[in-house]
């Protein structure tokens, strides 16, 4: 079974139906039990099983007790994939303390409980994946969207850190480092609408970003970052800060 964070919009919810196209059954976990439930429908329509779990992610006292209910419930998880999060493009001195706050609690902080609550089962069949949904933004920090790429940096610390504890185990920890993906995330993260206008050709589209996900659920590696190219770029700028920052400051500053 694979166990999606988020899975109510965006990503999540393309995961849900493409892993459910494969064969696999989907457990589905988000804040919107509305929305989970249509897609939950979308899945069985396609003759496809799923399972829908009603979630806040940023609860983490709550999310130990509730990963042992399902598991309780349908089984443990072959796969974790860690994907809720969200954004809020502001300049650092302009995003309010409970907004910055409300960021870690999701993207990191949740992300954590899932992935503690997950360990003890994967640990006890020695096996299992991880996958966490990273970001490009947790490589190459770019204004107004500090908070986020804080967060994001945070995530790939912690995904490294647990894949080398896990190094005497067969259980996967993989990092997904996407660029911008054509979801309802920037309704929230660009609410004026000029960031998706200045990146709009870059943008990936959901379909490719699963679909290069089922490759790395199917042949586990350390670290996927879409575009190639967008990962090529951060290299650079991790060799070179300086210089990257000079040649495309203009480039970095397009929220």
């Amino acid at each position: 079974m694979i166990w999606i964070t988020g899975a109510s919009s965006g990503l999540g919810k393309q995961l849900a139906i493409d892993v459910a196209k494969a064969g696999a059954t989907p457990v589905l976990f988000a804040r919107n039990e509305e929305r989970l439930h249509e897609v939950k429908q979308t899945i069985e329509s396609a003759g496809g099983t799923a399972y829908i779990y009603k979630l806040d992610i940023s609860k983490t006292e709550a999310i130990e007790a509730s990963v042992k209910d399902v598991v309780g419930k349908v089984g443990t998880m072959d796969i974790l994939i860690n994907n809720a999060g969200f954004a809020l493009f502001e300049y650092a001195d302009q995003t309010a303390p409970h907004e910055n706050q409300e960021m870690f609690a999701v993207n990191v902080l949740g992300l954590m409980a899932m992935t503690n609550a997950a360990l003890p089962f994967m640990k006890k069949e020695n096996s299992g994946h991880i996958i966490n949904i990273a970001s490009q933004a947790g490589k190459l920090a770019t204004p107004k969207s500090s908070v986020y790429s804080a967060t994001k940096h945070a995530v790939l610390g912690y995904t490294n850190s647990v894949r080398l504890e896990l190094a005497d185990t067969a259980i996967k920890v993989t990092a997904v480092n996407p660029g911008p993906i054509r979801t309802p995330f920037f309704e929230r993260a660009d609410q004026e609408g000029s960031y998706v206008k200045n990146i709009e050709k870059f943008m990936l589209a959901p379909e490719f970003v699963s679909s290069e996900i089922i490759k790395v659920i199917k042949k586990p590696k350390r670290e996927l970052n879409l575009p190639k190219w967008m990962g090529v770029a951060t290299k650079m700028y991790q060799l070179m800060p300086s210089l990257v920052e000079k040649l495309a400051g203009e480039k970095l500053r397009q929220k």
